[in-house]
């Protein structure tokens, strides 16, 4: 699932060996976790994978800049690490490939990650907005 929907090799680098699951109650695969750390959690309703911030670090350094990744201006920098909302007016930079609904990590202008999340709308449509949300931040490094 990680290199449909992630890319190629992104499956081997998501999950090495001695990543360790989390079950649902019907006994299927749920969270993923290497180390002790979150790397994603599986949504019940498409298999697709949510990433934990493990599994946007991993991300983040899997691929290089401006792959899979949503700029924000320095302005909107520490609302973003703690887990709110990234703004279209902030936005300075964004991944063209992206599609809406995709998970995306959001990046200072410096490239220093802070959060990950899914992009509400596509790449062209949030160049084009001047107000509304654009990532629906799930967690962000200063998260408690």
């Amino acid at each position: 699932m990680a290199d449909f929907q992630f890319g190629k090799g992104c499956g081997d680098v998501f999950f090495p060996e001695g990543v360790s699951f989390r079950l649902s109650k019907t006994k299927r695969v749920r969270q993923v976790f290497n180390e002790g750390e979150h790397i994603a959690t599986v949504r019940a309703k498409d298999g697709m994978l949510t990433l934990g911030m493990e599994g946007a670090r991993t991300l983040h350094e899997y691929f290089s800049s401006p792959a899979r990744r949503v700029v924000v201006c320095e302005d909107a920098v520490p609302f973003v690490a703690k887990g709110k909302t990234a703004f279209a007016k902030h936005v300075l930079a964004i991944d063209p490939e992206l599609r809406a609904g995709d998970e995306v990590v959001v990046v200072s202008e410096s490239d220093e990650l802070l959060a990950t999340g899914q992009l509400i709308f596509s790449p062209f449509e949030i160049g084009s907005l001047d107000k509304g949300a654009a990532v629906d931040v799930r967690r962000g490094k200063d998260q408690s």
